[in-house]
């Protein structure tokens, strides 16, 4: 079976992307910033640098600092798919944040986003 494209695309194209997403629902980049921040362990800085290198999702998700441990009660829906039912760890990570940007978007507190 071949690998998921979504595992070599760019992160920066895609953050791009959850950036304008959360803008349309009146939220922040620096909202954004602090959900990928919680998930994956990188500080300002660190996300900044993986940005402006062209990290791809593999890479970008390998060079986490630490996935938080809480991550583990995100639960729900992402393209049709439950996330706490994925069963490869790079896709799940990826359908986390998926999930958290979609509850950002949607309107959701951040105290309740960041479990």
């Amino acid at each position: 079976m071949p690998e998921p494209r979504i595992f070599t695309t760019p992160f920066a194209g895609v953050y791009a992307l959850y950036v304008q997403k959360a803008q349309r629902k009146n939220r922040t980049k620096e909202e954004v910033n602090q959900i990928i921040c919680w998930l994956t362990g990188y500080d300002q800085a660190g996300l900044q640098r993986q940005l402006e290198q062209g990290s791809d999702f593999r890479t970008f998700f390998a060079r986490a600092p630490a996935i938080h441990p809480n991550s583990a009660l995100i639960r729900g829906v992402v393209c049709g798919v439950r996330v706490e039912e994925i069963e490869d760890p790079l896709m799940q990570k990826i359908r986390y944040l998926d999930k958290l940007i979609d509850e950002l978007a949607r309107g959701k507190a951040m105290e309740k986003i960041l479990r």
